[in-house]
């Protein structure tokens, strides 16, 4: 059988993997992708589609959240891909969550990216869904924007042959990858480079690198609602004080401590479910709202509803919709490391494996598909 070439071969068309692609082929490499579904439907599809530079403290991990979010805007107004920035609000009901939004501001500087706190009046005028009831105040962000992962997931492959010259091949299982030679269902390949962009799958490539990696899985449970009635807008990403114990950029607050003990006395449910609680509205109109995070080597396959009405009644609390009926229900598995942002591994020369980037995929992937091409020449 002949051998097929190519310069940079990507295996996994999820958002990492075309992000490797873009970048690769930005700077004039030939890239082919390959996927063994008809389209991506891990992770990269079952989330928000919220770019969340919040999310991170000042310093590298903040700009290249920054940088992603230029990427993306980038490829949404050339793709004519559906986007949002509006930003996101992060409310506050309690008085320990305005003291870590204080707190985080003070420590940040965060007025340099447009943050600032609002009124009750300023935040409900931004966003139709927001409680006004028991309203402090509000963290307003504008850096953060929303894409629809399932359209953008289904759409890039497309853009990025069309601009790139992108090669991607879905419905081609990679069954062996080694330095300079696939084998897949498709036949055989050559590549100068193989990065691996395999999300939660640790079983079909490298097995062993990533049993000794630390990687584990998390599974979150995910839901949305019917389109909401036309010329409804949600307005800007909505979180409240949940999130507050969740992003990395809020742990140097002080006040975090108090707020977290009185989450753990009065919703011990929704901590120990690993529950926050955000809301995006899809170019469609619906609402999506979640998650809850579960962490193992192996995922239940079986869904909690106890968990979807926990993050119901949570949302209610401070947020209203119009048509609030759930249309659909999923969970979503990716992969995440106890201590690091992703991890990178190298099994063997001109091979790299691109994981563990945790629930920030769509934050980070394309800044850090920029540095890695950078860096490694691809």
């Amino acid at each position: 059988m002949n051998r097929q070439s190519t310069e940079i071969a990507v295996v996994g068309a999820g958002v990492v993997g075309l992000a490797m692609a873009l970048a690769a082929g930005r700077r004039g490499r030939r890239v082919t992708v390959f996927e063994r579904e008809a389209t991506a439907i891990g992770a990269s599809v079952r989330n928000f589609g919220l770019v969340l530079p919040l999310s991170q403290p000042p310093g590298p991990l903040h700009d290249r959240a920054l940088r992603s979010r230029e990427i993306w805007l980038e490829l949404a107004q050339a793709a004519g891909l559906h986007h949002s920035a509006e930003g996101l609000l992060v409310l506050a009901r309690h008085a320990d969550e305005l003291r870590v939004l204080e707190e985080y501001l003070e420590q940040t500087d965060g007025s340099q990216h447009g943050r600032r706190l609002l009124t009750p009046f300023e935040a409900t005028r931004l966003s139709a869904a927001a409680r006004p009831e028991g309203l402090l105040a509000a963290l307003y962000s504008p850096t953060e924007m929303v894409i629809d992962p399932r359209e953008a997931i289904r759409s890039l492959p497309r853009h990025l042959h069309d601009r790139h010259g992108v090669e991607v091949r879905h419905s081609t299982l990679v069954r062996e990858a080694n330095a300079g030679r696939l084998e897949t269902t498709a036949g055989s390949w050559t590549a100068e480079e193989v990065i691996i962009c395999s999300g939660a799958d640790f079983q079909t490539l490298y097995p062993e690198q990533f049993a000794r990696s630390g990687l584990q899985r998390v599974k979150l449970q995910m839901l949305r609602t019917v389109s909401q009635p036309a010329g409804w807008k949600l307005g800007p990403a909505l979180c409240a004080g949940l999130s507050l114990t969740h992003y990395p950029a809020f742990r140097g607050c002080p006040g975090l401590a108090e707020l977290r003990a009185r989450l753990e006395r009065e919703l011990p449910f929704h901590v120990a479910n690993g529950i926050h609680l955000l809301a995006t509205q899809t170019g469609a109109g619906q609402i999506t709202i979640g998650d809850s995070h579960h962490y193992g080597h192996t995922v239940d396959p079986f869904d909690s509803e106890a968990v979807n009405t926990a993050m119901l009644d949570y949302f209610a609390a401070f947020a209203r919709l119009p048509r609030p009926e759930i249309q659909e229900r999923w969970h979503g598995v990716y992969a995440k490391h106890p201590e690091q942002v992703d991890v990178l591994l190298e099994p063997e020369p001109g091979v790299t494996v691109v994981g563990g980037l945790g629930g920030a995929g769509m934050t980070f992937a394309f800044g850090l598909a920029e540095e890695l091409a950078r860096a490694r020449g691809w």
